[in-house]
């Protein structure tokens, strides 16, 4: 079984780099049949606003005829276009959807089974010692500004919303049994996909991509692989025989080529599972 791993496509912000005619799910489906894909996982960021997302998720699980697994990431809570405030609407939108995991894991075989949530950030990653909490929780850092912000309102603290996904996760594992995990969350979970320390702007920054409490997860559940996105990275790391994969297309900006398709065809990552 071929699995394919993906994220941070942003298609709204990448659209400019299209060629006439040609769009993110076009481009995508024909990879997933190139390469014989049979089960892709979205780690989160299709776009910045969550009824674009599912359209483009409802598009390329029709056109390709495999499953389609999703996590949101922050930006697919944005709704800046719709106007839409309640961002637990939005979540419950989306947990409502067939190809969302959060509260319905994917069992493959026997042996595997998907588990997957958003997850949200609890400082963890972050300069502790530079900065408090309630610096944390205001989410600007002299002129920067964390855009979540002002787009995402899930009326309750960053960490409270970390930890109420983190107990949904827990609860999601339990249920698998005793399965082998490939594990899919928006944020990242390990120390090593955040910036190294010190730096001047992400000793900041750095809180707000990812969870440390997330770690002890490895500890208590058989994970094998674990899916992140949101830092815009392309990076994987075996580490105490978990492979964690971060396969991000993420902004034209860091891109290294003007090629839509070729950026994909690099971003995109794919293992074997045993039948």
């Amino acid at each position: 079984m071929k699995i394919g791993v993906l994220s941070d496509l942003h298609i709204d912000t990448n659209r400019k780099k299209l060629k006439e005619n040609e769009t993110y799910a076009e481009i995508l489906i024909k990879q997933i049949k190139h390469q014989k894909i049979d089960v892709l996982l979205l780690a989160g960021d299709i776009s910045s606003d969550y009824l674009e997302s599912q359209k483009f998720l409802d598009e390329v699980t029709q056109k390709s005829g495999i499953p389609i697994l999703f996590v949101p990431g922050n930006h697919d809570f944005w709704s800046i276009k719709n106007g839409e405030t309640d961002t637990k609407k939005i979540y419950q939108f989306f947990k409502n959807q067939p190809n969302n995991l959060v509260d319905q894991p994917y069992i493959l075989n026997d042996d595997w089974a998907i588990v997957g949530n958003p997850g949200w950030y609890d400082y963890g990653y972050g300069d502790q010692s530079k900065y408090t909490e309630e610096e944390f929780n205001e989410m600007k850092l002299r002129f920067g500004v964390w855009q979540d912000k002002r787009y995402v309102h899930w009326g309750k603290e960053n960490k409270q919303v970390a930890q109420w996904m983190l107990g949904q996760l827990e609860s999601d594992l339990q249920s698998v049994g005793e399965r082998k995990i490939i594990l899919m969350t928006h944020v990242v979970t390990h120390p090593r996909f955040v910036v190294p320390l010190p730096h001047k702007i992400y000793d900041y920054f750095n809180a707000f991509l990812g969870s440390s409490s997330y770690e002890k997860l490895y500890q208590k559940y058989p994970i094998a692989y674990s899916v992140m996105g949101h830092v815009h990275f392309r990076k994987t790391l075996v580490d105490n025989q978990i492979n964690y994969i971060c396969a991000c297309l993420g902004g034209s900006k860091h891109w290294l080529t003007k090629d839509p398709e070729a950026e994909i065809v690099n971003a995109l990552l794919t293992f074997h599972l045993p039948e």
